[in-house]
């Protein structure tokens, strides 16, 4: 799961072994990570993980989305066991992420609220038709956290898609852009789907293979351009020919006196 907003809780305990030398090379070092993860604005989603390590290896680890422990090593499979069968491990847990994560994530919420900025997205077609990319331009958004998603018939694309870092504008916003190999398809669309805080839902954009609206008004006003001169050319002809009498000479006007 890809999350938005993060904060980390750290938990260290230092077990030392005992002896009657103290040295370095005979301790052990513990210590578990929580994470509190969400995505949405009204903490629905929240996952709160425990990672449990010893001496830098991961044994077990903690998800409150399966409420299970699972063990990574011989160790940590033993102890996931005794902990999954607790009958209190759960409400514990639970009463963990309400304590420890939901207050705290409120607070960035209330925090950042007056700041957020909602993206700006625009598509384009870069590069020659032989090996052309999409790309998807996110600009002037706030804070930095953001996912950036190509759909082909409303199903994730994970192949053929490079994307810049998240970079910095210089005024407080941020900018993202993502590119996608394409070769046009008959009846295939192609999305471009924004994941931001300052947005209650994703949003999806999707690219339009026709010429740009700009090209196209282009066009029309450079055929209405003509069609004005064809206009003014004729009306000048016509002038001309009737001004001087070869219009209606040619077409049976002509005066050819009074008969007797």
């Amino acid at each position: 799961m890809y999350v938005l907003n993060c904060f980390s809780i750290h938990l260290l305990l230092l077990f030392s072994s005992l002896s009657e030398v103290v040295d370095s090379s005979d301790e052990d070092f513990a210590h578990d990570d929580a994470w509190c993860g969400f995505r949405s604005r009204d903490l629905h989603d929240m996952e709160y993980i425990i990672e449990h390590h010893f001496n830098k290896i991961m044994v077990a680890q903690y998800n409150s989305t399966t409420e299970r422990w699972t063990g990574y090593t011989a160790w940590g499979v033993i102890s996931a066991e005794k902990w999954n069968e607790d009958p209190d491990e759960i409400p514990r847990r639970r009463t963990d992420m309400e304590v420890l994560c939901k207050p705290y994530a409120n607070r960035i919420y209330n925090t950042t609220d007056m700041y957020m900025v909602e993206p700006n997205v625009t598509l384009r077609l870069e590069g020659p038709s032989s090996d052309s990319s999409l790309v998807c331009s996110v600009h002037f958004f706030y804070p930095k956290h953001i996912r950036v998603t190509w759909l082909r018939n409303g199903q994730e694309v994970t192949s053929d898609v490079t994307s810049t870092d998240v970079m910095a504008n210089g005024h407080w916003s941020y900018q993202i852009q993502s590119y996608l190999k394409y070769t046009p398809t008959i009846g295939e669309r192609i999305t471009c789907m924004v994941e931001h805080i300052s947005q209650t839902e994703p949003k999806f954009y999707d690219w339009d293979p026709s010429l740009p609206k700009s090209e196209k008004n282009k066009i029309v006003i450079g055929a209405c351009g003509l069609l004005l001169g064809v206009v003014f050319v004729a009306a000048g002809l016509t002038y001309r020919m009737t001004s001087t009498g070869w219009l209606f000479g040619h077409i049976g006007f002509r005066d050819y006196g009074t008969v007797n």
